[in-house]
């Protein structure tokens, strides 16, 4: 089953309640906390994350088995951790990002 979660839009604009990754050099927003659930992406320079990532918009869905999703598919990003409890891994789709997210 595959449930829309959220819309990633890079940015450069910074925004109230940005979490910094400085594994990824990115800020982010909590999609959860967006009317729209929209998750803003602000990039640092020499950010390691793919520039189809960096430049474009993508789309995320929850998964129940996020390997399954990702076969036979073009891989932009293996499947990393996050947070606790959540994987989630991006692929790609037509030449745009997607985001696979599972929880568990």
């Amino acid at each position: 089953m595959k449930t829309f979660s959220h819309i990633g839009i890079p940015t450069n604009v910074v925004r109230d309640g940005e979490n910094y990754m400085a594994d990824a050099k990115l800020y982010v927003t909590d999609f959860s906390q967006s009317e729209n659930c929209i998750e803003w992406l602000r990039f640092e320079d020499g950010s390691p994350m793919p520039e189809l990532l960096q430049t474009s918009a993508h789309v995320a869905f929850m998964v129940d088995d996020i390997a399954k999703e990702m076969e036979g598919k073009e891989v932009l990003l293996e499947p990393f951790s996050p947070a606790e409890g959540l994987t989630i891994a991006f692929i790609v789709d037509d030449g745009a990002p997607v985001e696979l997210m599972q929880e568990g």
